[in-house]
């Protein structure tokens, strides 16, 4: 069968192509189109094209007679530009905490113009931020699977903002400041208060990795396998992972009790709810004896 590769943009020197396929639109699945435009253009690997038909997003796995193209019959691509891969975009976003607070807090002259001695409370949470991220650095590297394999390159630097900027520079100045060395009214915190924060902190972050490793396990490798995930905290939301990541952040919020640890928190969760509410829509939609009693990320709330 023969397709005509339409471009999205008037100014492309590339397109329109002809492609001319072998078997029947029921034959020819989405990823020949895609692997056909790679063969004519090696630089339009398959990870960089978009094919719509009439807005419609055409999915790999489906074949054109799915979209209800016969021969002859065209669809749009678009150029989604250089691309790089979510497993090098986690290590990039995590990276920048963990580079840059241990320049603010070992190197107090430079950022304060002075020396000092770090408090209890500055101390415990330089170690929660830095465990934190180096967790999520093993796990990008060692347990998660993911379903999209790359994205625009162009998008690292918005991703990565939230991560260097918000829970990296902000969070670092504020806390690990003079106003909160040993001695300073400021740092002052009761043992009861410190030792409830590393309790919350220590089960979360647990919690947090125990969800990772059953999401990880439900998909086999290689696959895009989706299933119903079940087990310690499914029981109660659809994003567990959140909800206990949530409790990482309070932990550290309450420890701090800085302006800076608080504006992280609120925006992280914000975040997270956002993401949960889509993933727990999804789940609802695609498995139609989804469990009905879960909500997205907080127990029995929402």
């Amino acid at each position: 069968m023969k397709l005509v590769i339409t471009p999205r943009s008037a100014k492309s020197r590339k397109f329109p192509i002809t492609l001319d396929l072998a078997g029947s639109p029921a034959d020819v699945r989405v990823e020949d189109v895609q692997n056909a435009i790679a063969a004519k253009y090696p630089q339009l690997n398959v990870d960089r094209q978009r094919l719509t038909v009439e807005k419609t997003a055409l999915e790999a796995g489906k074949t054109l007679s799915d979209y209800g193209l016969k021969d002859g019959d065209s669809v749009t691509f678009k150029d989604l530009g250089p691309q790089i891969s979510w497993r090098t975009v986690f290590l990039i976003e995590y990276g920048g905490p963990l580079v840059i607070h241990p320049l603010v807090y070992y190197l107090p002259k430079l950022f304060y113009g002075e020396s000092f001695e770090h408090s209890w409370m500055q101390t415990v949470t330089y170690w929660m931020v830095m465990v934190h991220f180096l967790k999520r650095e093993y796990e990008t590297v060692f347990v998660h699977r993911f379903s999209h394999g790359t994205m625009p390159f162009r998008n690292v630097f918005k991703n990565s903002a939230h991560y260097h900027l918000l829970s990296g520079l902000n969070l670092a100045y504020w806390v690990y400041g003079p106003w909160n060395a040993e001695g300073a009214k400021l740092a002052e915190r009761s043992d009861a208060l410190v030792y409830g924060c590393i309790a919350l902190y220590i089960f979360a972050e647990l919690s947090n990795y125990h969800t990772h490793v059953t999401l990880r396990n439900l998909r086999p490798p290689g696959t895009k396998i989706r299933k119903i995930p079940r087990g310690y905290g499914f029981q109660w939301v659809s994003c567990p992972n959140y909800f206990f990541e949530t409790l990482s952040w309070l932990a550290v919020s309450v420890l701090t009790m800085s302006w800076s640890a608080h504006l992280f928190f609120i925006v992280a969760v914000g975040q997270m709810y956002i993401w949960a509410v889509k993933k727990h829509k999804g789940y609802r939609k695609e498995f139609s004896d989804y469990p009905r009693g879960r909500k997205a990320m907080f127990p029995l709330v929402a």
